[in-house]
């Protein structure tokens, strides 16, 4: 794994996905990667509530990590890749983050809208255990992101952290990988818009 991903969702992680896949020519794990391989959803339960996971082979086959569930076993996935930069991607400010995810994955949480064998308990724990579990409580869940990303900030090493914002583009990750700046915009999907729609939360009751 070349690129530990320590952002957590909705902070331009879908886009990272697509660019880190372009760059490094090998596959990117996001969450939506977890709907894929459903034998993945226990390892990640049983690995918030404790359990040991070998992360040098967890997940297999992937050149990158982004987005939950990985984000939250950030300082883990480094230690078992010691060649892999780490990316904290953010939002411009504290209240962005939580507008989004308010308006997105945190009105899919509940078991009612995904209906993927397994996938409330492993939500419950990861948040439970790596995050805050009423994510109904703003004050909480900002503090929970922040404390996130403090933590990234004084334990990560210096010399492998990239801090990444959307908007920041190709530069920082292509300089840090050593690789040249595609000749392409940077990819932007999954916007708040985009991704009620596809959850079909516009409309809802």
């Amino acid at each position: 794994m070349k690129v530990v991903g320590a952002g957590l969702g909705r902070t331009g992680t879908h886009s990272l996905k697509l660019a880190l896949e372009r760059v490094l020519e090998g596959p990117c794990y996001h969450m939506i990667e977890v709907f894929e391989h459903p034998e993945h959803v226990d390892v990640w339960r049983r690995a918030a509530e404790g359990e040991s996971v070998d992360w040098s082979c967890f997940p297999e086959g992937y050149v990158a990590c982004v987005d939950w569930p990985g984000g939250a076993f950030w300082r883990e996935m480094a230690d078992a890749n010691p060649g892999a930069i780490i990316l904290l991607s953010t939002r411009a400010t504290s209240d962005a983050w939580w507008k989004s995810a308010n308006e997105t994955i945190f009105q899919v949480m509940d078991s009612a809208r995904v209906d993927f064998p397994g996938w409330a308990e492993m939500i419950e724990a990861l948040f439970r255990t790596r995050f805050t579990a009423d994510v109904t409580d703003r004050p909480a869940v900002i503090a929970a992101y922040e404390r996130h990303n403090a933590d990234v900030r004084a334990n990560a090493d210096p010399a492998r952290l990239v801090e990444w914002k959307p908007g920041d583009g190709w530069a920082p990750i292509c300089n840090a990988l050593g690789v040249a700046v595609p000749d392409e915009p940077f990819p932007h999907v999954n916007t708040t818009d985009e991704f009620r729609a596809m959850a079909g939360l516009d409309g809802a009751t």
